[in-house]
């Protein structure tokens, strides 16, 4: 293999497969990034087993081939040369090396062969969204994932076609996110996959610009074209908690105030809250709102707000950091908090909006 092109050329789709590439790996292949060079292409191909992603560029091919090197030191190379300097890759013997004006770096290859990939998903449905309200759908869920949690099930994200809309669902059994978007074209099958959480986290790191994405939905994996990077994940094999029964449907006490208000209070409170429990406790009345905390210090925050509330009065205690996540999923300025009494779970959302919920779990005091 034999290849020349721009330090540019070269840089780009390396930063995009670089997110699943890690110096540490397990499978010594797995800090690897296979380089593929034929018909004028250069493909840089980057994996963790979990999650693929495969970009490529135009390059001189002076040879066709593939090698793998090692992704992060290949990356810190390319990094530091001067902008716009041709960069020439080269195997020689069971090593790659690199050239650049007067600099020559000789790195350590692995086969080609041993490098695992993911050919055909062996897709069953592909669904068509626009690429903003994907990202749209990520940004309002994604945080309220578990983590290393030992009910697999719950350590990605929730994605569910009806026909009409797509549905991201995400949580971590204390709180729960959901947002929906519109396909660009309606599909006959119903479907629900789980995506791992660092497909969830490449794939939102991905989704930028306008356009539209394809979802390529098979057995075990799910494949999109985003750009000059095709992005294949594993999915989930397990069955995802049944959500509508935790998202309340009409609480019959609503609190309406502004984001920023209740956020910036919210955060001042918390300044002396439970490091470890962050409970702060919601005192609603008659237009009038007030946050508590304390701490094993005994040191306390009280903070009264004005609000618009209607309903009874209630005492509730919740983890600060969970309320000030789904305010700062909000995209309005006002936002809305349904709840029915001081043991049930509340519900978050702009006013008016069904597309977008939060639903946080309340904690005792």
């Amino acid at each position: 293999m034999k290849v020349s092109l721009s330090r540019e050329q070269l840089l780009s789709p390396l930063q995009s497969v670089i997110g699943v590439v890690e110096r540490r790996q397990t499978m010594p292949i797995l800090a690897n990034v296979l380089l593929a060079a034929k018909n004028g292409r250069l493909s840089m191909t980057g994996t963790d087993l979990e999650v693929e992603l495969v970009a490529s560029c135009e390059a001189n091919v002076q040879q066709a081939g593939e090698i793998t090197v090692a992704g992060r030191k290949l990356l810190d190379i390319v990094r530091t040369l001067p902008e716009k300097a041709t960069v020439t890759l080269a195997r020689e013997g069971e090593r790659t090396v690199l050239r650049a004006g007067r600099s020559r770096f000789t790195l350590a290859s692995l086969a080609a062969a041993e490098f695992p990939l993911i050919e055909d998903i062996g897709a069953k449905q592909t669904l068509r969204v626009s690429r903003q309200d994907a990202r749209r759908l990520i940004d309002k869920t994604y945080f309220s994932m578990a983590q290393q949690d030992v009910r697999y099930y719950l350590n990605g994200t929730l994605l569910e076609c009806d026909g009409q809309l797509l549905r991201a669902v995400a949580t971590d059994g204390h709180r729960l996110s959901l947002a929906e978007c519109p396909l660009l074209e309606a599909v006959k099958t119903k479907q629900q996959v789980i995506m791992p959480r660092k497909g969830v986290m490449e794939l939102q790191r991905l989704l930028v610009g306008d356009g539209e994405l394809e979802l390529s939905i098979g057995t075990n994996h799910v494949r999109a074209q985003i750009g000059d990077v095709r992005f294949t994940s594993k999915l989930i094999d397990g069955k995802f908690p049944e959500y509508g029964r935790v998202v309340p449907a009409q609480p019959p006490c609503v609190m309406t105030s502004a984001k920023d208000d209740f956020r910036a209070a919210l955060q001042r409170i918390a300044i002396l809250s439970n490091e470890k429990y962050r409970g702060v406790r919601l005192t609603f009345g008659a237009n009038s709102l007030t946050i508590q905390a304390q701490n094993p210090d005994h040191e306390e925050a009280e903070e009264q707000m004005e609000v618009t509330y209607s309903g009874a009065a209630i005492e509730i205690g919740f983890n600060v950091n969970y309320l000030l996540d789904a305010l700062a999923a909000i995209d309005v300025d006002t936002m809305e908090m349904g709840l029915t009494d001081g043991n049930s779970s509340c519900l978050i959302r702009a006013p008016g909006d069904l597309s977008a919920k939060f639903v946080v779990m309340p904690m005792r005091l």
